[in-house]
């Protein structure tokens, strides 16, 4: 039951994991964009008043792509917790781009809130 529980939590992991890159990746393409914009249309000599609308358009998307964004670390907190009541709370899942996972809640309950030093192999 425990590798079932494992072979799901890893799943789960990595469509969040995929999920927040996805997100980040689209937060940082809509904000080239909107810096590009303006640069642009001064390098082709358009009045200021041409493109205003796709620049306020395309902030307001920066806008909800860090809403979507505060939602999904709001989402793997979430998953942290359940992952600590499904008995994984010392399993931890690699992004698979070299970041160290943050500790658990549950992982940080454990220590009385202290975070373990990491042990190299000699």
């Amino acid at each position: 039951m425990l590798k079932q529980r494992r072979m799901v939590a890893e799943q789960i992991a990595g469509a969040l994991f995929e999920a927040e890159a996805a997100i980040d990746a689209a937060l940082a393409k809509t904000a080239h964009l909107t810096g590009v914009m303006p640069s642009l249309r001064k390098q082709a000599g358009a009045s200021a008043l041409i493109g205003q609308d796709a620049v306020e358009r395309a902030s307001q998307a920066i806008m909800a792509l860090a809403e979507a964004r505060r939602a999904i670390v709001e989402t793997h907190k979430e998953l942290s917790v359940a992952q600590g009541q499904m008995g994984l709370g010392a399993v931890s899942f690699d992004p698979g781009s070299g970041e160290k996972p943050a500790p658990t809640a549950g992982m940080l309950e454990r220590t009385g809130g202290r975070r373990l030093r990491e042990i190299r192999a000699a």
